[in-house]
């Protein structure tokens, strides 16, 4: 019988939770809980009712739990039968390594083929699940598995559990956690150990600051290559300390830190620099300034092996940019022009970034990140018939 008890499960549909659980050699827990040889993915399934079919979409987020996006709800309404992985991670980033997330998400479809029947895998990357889709379908696709992490630790993930998926969807989605990171992060932050003390030429809310908006374009292309070199300070310590770390006589062992000041992108003060349909002066989270030192910022905290893994610009590994020319399955990009998080200019990057030409891009016009507002309603099923549409091809 259908469970409509449950919020958040369409009329006609039913909304299976459980878990897939597996084991792996690892020396200590990096979640809470589990002991660190077990792992438990949280899943929901959600499919109408005496509806069969062998296509599945699957979404994972490497840190958020989206079970009941409208997306995700409107998808079922819409007669797909729908997955929603939870990593290991969910709600905590961290200690997160990219490369478990990638084996979380193969053991989340090796479980929904073996175990549930489905046949036909469709990856749909929800905003920060887009570069983890494209990642893994590239990973997927050359058939070598993982060996290691960013930080040089080994880490087997076997190709067999990592099957490759028949179609991909981008949907809202940003090119990666550490090149969006970069374009956010706080450069007037110039000294991690006294981030209280800012350059006031670089920092975009202090009203001292000479260059307001509209920016300049040598300001915009200072201020980005001072983000950058700001990602790299930072990366260089992290390394450093890890050294010592794998010297000392735990070598497993690691180190926590805080990174102030992650939402200073002069694109939410200044909205000729990407014009588009989002709201100027703020951003996903609310008023950027209040969110820039807020508790629930990227990279907010973080430990040594997961910076390397998730937020260095040049060691991450987790990159829609480059995975992108090494896909071959049929490829949906779809953007929303008032896009408070992930801007347009991600949702053409990632369509350019796809190296074959079974691809489609599609712009829901004034939809926000999470399809909110008035009309949200008519932008979710706007984007639903044309994902019913990709959906038919494969």
């Amino acid at each position: 019988m259908p469970d409509n008890t449950i919020p958040g499960t369409p009329k006609g549909c039913e909304r299976i939770a459980y878990v897939v659980g597996f084991q792996e050699n690892a020396a200590y827990s990096d979640v809470y809980g589990g002991g660190g040889a077990t792992v438990g993915l949280d899943c929901h399934l959600i499919r109408p009712v005496d509806q069969p079919s062998e296509k599945l979409i699957v979404f994972m987020h490497p840190v958020g739990g989206g079970m009941y996006l409208p997306m995700v709800r409107e998808l079922a309404r819409a007669g797909h039968h729908v997955l929603w992985a939870n990593s290991r991670y969910r709600g905590a980033d961290y200690a997160l390594i990219m490369e478990k997330v990638a084996c979380d998400l193969g053991e989340a479809i090796c479980d929904a083929k073996d175990r549930l029947g489905y046949s036909n895998i469709v990856l749909a990357g929800w905003s920060g699940g887009g570069s983890l889709a494209m990642w893994y379908q590239a990973l997927a696709e050359a058939g070598a598995g993982i060996s290691r992490t960013a930080a040089g630790d080994p880490y087997n993930v076997s190709a067999d559990r990592m099957p490759a998926a028949n179609g991909i969807m981008m949907l809202a989605a940003h090119v990666s956690r550490h090149r969006i990171f970069t374009e956010w992060i706080d450069p007037s932050i110039l000294d991690e150990s006294t981030p209280d003390i800012r350059d006031p030429e670089l920092n975009l809310y202090d009203p001292a600051n000479p260059n307001q908006p509209p920016y300049s374009t040598a300001f915009l292309t200072t201020f980005a290559a001072a983000q950058v070199a700001r990602n790299r300070r930072i990366t260089a310590w992290v390394k450093e300390k890890l050294l010592s770390v794998k010297a000392s006589e735990n070598p497993n062992s690691e180190f926590a830190f805080t990174v102030h000041g992650t939402m200073a992108d002069p694109r939410w003060l200044d909205s000729t620099i990407e014009p588009s349909d989002r709201a100027p002066g703020t951003c996903y989270l609310g008023d950027p300034k209040t969110v820039n030192d807020g508790p629930v910022g990227l990279a907010r905290f973080c430990t040594l092996r997961s910076w390397l893994s998730q937020w260095s610009i040049d060691d991450a590994r987790c990159d829609a940019i480059s995975s992108g020319a090494q896909i071959s399955i049929p490829s949906l990009v779809i953007g929303n022009t008032a896009d408070d998080a992930c801007t347009p200019s991600h949702t053409t990057r990632l369509f350019d970034a796809i190296g074959h030409e079974n691809k489609q891009l599609y712009m829901v016009k004034d939809a926000t990140h999470y399809y909110a507002g008035p009309n949200g309603r008519a932008h979710l099923k706007e984007a639903s018939g044309i994902i019913g549409e990709f959906m038919k091809g494969l």
